[in-house]
């Protein structure tokens, strides 16, 4: 079985900060100047039992009307946003739901018809709304949303960062493998937020076992398991775990010059 190929030298990002801020400045260091963001929500019906450890047995998507919490999905999206949203070009985010009843594991439905969201806090904004609607349904497969990331590098051929934030429940293990490796021949980062109790194993094998990849394009982070490693700063310490291999990404795709064109052979 071929190896994946050598990662660029990069700068690594340290492992301790204190503020979003120092986050943001230290990828900066690093070397992302920009990027452009989409944002895919898992509306599996799995997301009803898997939080009965991490959310007091409620569905992860159950949305408190009183304001007073915030659920998994919420955090996350809040979190990444303001981490990242610096870094996007047009501050358009794509957003897009999976797995419900309408999509059935086959396809995914955008937040905003027709056009991206006007940042993270419309992507927050349509999520409230769309969350307490949807049917929860499945299969779970992130094929759908990668999918969409690859049309959305054809059309713009910049570093993209899909953020995908789910339960880990995926039973369309096949399909995900293998737009997982076809993603690797463009300009497009993987970041795999899992909400819940899990497991997460198969998303482990996602970041660490697919050696037909370009590049190691795949990387999963646990929220729960970083929020409690980082209790003092916990909003920095989960960005930082989110964004970790994003500047060794940024400068082997730039090395490559893989953020301007795709590669087509390999």
């Amino acid at each position: 079985m071929p190896a994946e190929p050598p990662r660029a030298a990069f700068r690594p990002i340290p492992d301790r900060y204190e503020t979003i801020e120092e986050v943001q400045n230290d990828l900066r260091k690093a070397g992302l100047e920009s990027s452009n963001l989409i944002v895919a929500i898992d509306f599996t019906e799995s997301n009803t039992w898997t939080g009965k450890k991490s959310f007091g047995g409620r569905c992860l998507h159950h949305i408190d009307r009183t304001g007073a919490t915030q659920n998994p999905y919420q955090s996350v999206i809040s979190a990444i946003g303001r981490t990242l949203e610096a870094f996007d070009d047009d501050n358009i985010i794509p957003a897009f739901g999976f797995g419900d009843f309408t999509t059935k594991g086959e396809d995914a439905f955008p937040f905003v018809e027709g056009c991206g969201c006007q940042g993270f806090d419309e992507v927050l904004k349509r999520y409230n709304l769309i969350a307490p609607t949807v049917r929860l349904w499945g299969p779970t497969s992130f094929a759908p949303v990668i999918h969409e990331a690859i049309k959305a590098v054809k059309a713009d051929p910049g570093y993209h960062i899909l953020v995908i934030i789910a339960d880990g429940q995926v039973n369309e293990p096949k399909a995900t493998r293998q737009a997982i490796v076809e993603a690797s021949k463009y300009p497009i980062s993987i970041i795999m937020i899992g909400v819940g109790d899990g497991p997460w194993e198969m998303m482990e094998e996602f970041d660490d076992k697919l050696p037909t990849r370009r590049f190691d394009n795949f990387q999963f982070v646990e929220y729960n398991q970083v929020l409690k490693r980082n209790m003092k700063n916990p909003e920095a310490g989960f960005a930082m775990q989110a964004l970790m291999e994003i500047p060794g990404n940024s400068a082997f795709l730039t090395t490559e010059g893989m953020c301007y064109s795709a590669i087509t052979k390999l």
